[in-house]
């Protein structure tokens, strides 16, 4: 087994149990240098030799080595990717999740760069790193034993590849199906475009927190803002809510959302609007419109710390706006998927649109993505999406 030795005056990051080993902390000098080829296992170990880990390198990424396993005698094969995927989905039916999961979250489940959504039964697999992408028919091999799935798809069309030296691409990994399926969640029925949806073709982060606003929506108003799919304005109108409007810039969204209110006979609560929300929300705030129930669930405004204030920016602006739009006493659901933000800060965000726009709110829920997508205190990747219900005064 090839191996990389840590430089000496680096963190105890490594060594406290964060996946990630970064290109200024190995220790690059010819006689350490491990001649492994970019995709290949490596053993890691500290400057005075104690074994850390075993994972796969690529020196083309900023990220050296991503660990797959802190155990000596565990061998990286086709039964590794087997018992890891098996454990993961043993965990996630212990907590609630069958039919509908993330059943693989990366570095949350030890396995770094690997995204596998189960919808009903087909699977989709991103493959973000080059040392995890060489183990591709391992995983595919092992979903096949597991669940013997009606379709496999890969969602590898995302740009983070690059930075690992591969290209972008999607398609079939099994037999080629309809990429067009519908699935159930908390008893509603939506439409999942695996091959053109946005990410793996829809968002199971908030599976839970969708189910969170049914007793604030029961016979109550709804605007929803950056609605993609729908499915927050349709679970609303599900939950009983006397009038739902969605907003979304792209027009495919939104015939996406009247798709999946028809599919679920709420058409008549439900009405989508091709607009800008951002421009929209400002406008309705002059004319004083009011609803019960404001909902926000924007993309994420950055990917960079260098343009961390621009995105911290746009989340106060645009709640501000939620804000003025509810009746004094409605609610406010507010979202955001930028990791970068981390929960302290996006409460102060909301605190802050609060005070500019002279209202006073309280907290009914603070919550992250469904637990499906588990959080590993100290990587912040893996707590991404804040989720918060308030009253707005």
């Amino acid at each position: 087994m090839k191996s990389i030795v840590l430089n000496k005056n680096i963190s105890r990051r490594v060594e406290a149990g964060h996946p990630w080993i970064f290109s200024n902390e190995v220790n690059t000098g010819k006689e350490k240098d491990t001649n492994a080829q970019p995709g290949e296992i490596v053993d890691v170990y500290t400057f005075d030799k104690k074994f850390i880990g075993r994972g796969y390198y690529n020196p083309q990424s900023q990220i050296s080595v991503r660990l797959l396993t802190r155990d000596k005698n565990e061998t990286i094969d086709d039964a590794f990717f087997y018992n890891r995927i098996k454990q993961a989905w043993q965990y996630r039916q212990k907590i609630g999740y069958s039919e509908n999961c993330r059943l693989i979250f990366g570095e949350a489940d030890d396995m770094p760069q690997l995204i596998i959504d189960k919808f009903n039964d087909y699977f989709v697999i991103q493959t973000l790193a080059l040392g995890i992408d060489v183990w591709k028919p391992s995983i595919v091999k092992a979903l096949n034993e597991l669940f013997a799935p009606r379709g496999i798809y890969e969602r590898n069309d995302v740009p983070v590849r690059e930075l690992e030296g591969m290209e972008q691409h999607k398609g079939f990994l099994s037999a080629e199906f309809d990429t067009n399926i519908i699935i159930n969640e908390n008893g509603i029925k939506f439409n999942v475009d695996i091959a053109n949806g946005q990410k793996t073709g829809y968002f199971l982060d908030q599976q839970d927190n969708r189910k969170a606003i049914q007793h604030i929506v029961k016979d109550a108003d709804v605007l929803g803002a950056f609605c993609y799919t729908g499915s927050f304005e349709i679970s609303a109108a599900y939950y009983g809510a006397r009038s739902v409007l969605g907003l979304d810039i792209s027009q495919n969204a939104v015939d996406m959302c009247n798709k999946n209110a028809a599919l679920n006979g709420l058409e008549k609560i439900c009405q989508f609007e091709c607009v800008n929300a951002f421009d929209v929300l400002k406008n309705w705030t002059k004319e004083n419109k009011r609803w019960d129930v404001v909902m926000l669930d924007p993309p994420s405004f950055t990917k960079s710390r260098s343009s961390i204030d621009k995105a911290v920016a746009g989340y106060k602006e645009i709640n501000l706006r939620g804000m003025k739009l509810v009746k004094p006493g409605g609610f406010l659901v507010t979202s955001s998927c930028t990791n970068l933000v981390q929960p302290e800060l996006f409460l102060d965000i909301i605190q802050m649109a609060a005070k500019d726009a002279k209202r006073k709110i309280r907290q009914v829920m603070f919550n992250a993505q469904s637990a499906d997508h588990p959080i590993i205190r100290g990587q912040e990747n893996t707590h991404y999406l804040k989720f918060l219900i308030v009253q707005v005064l």
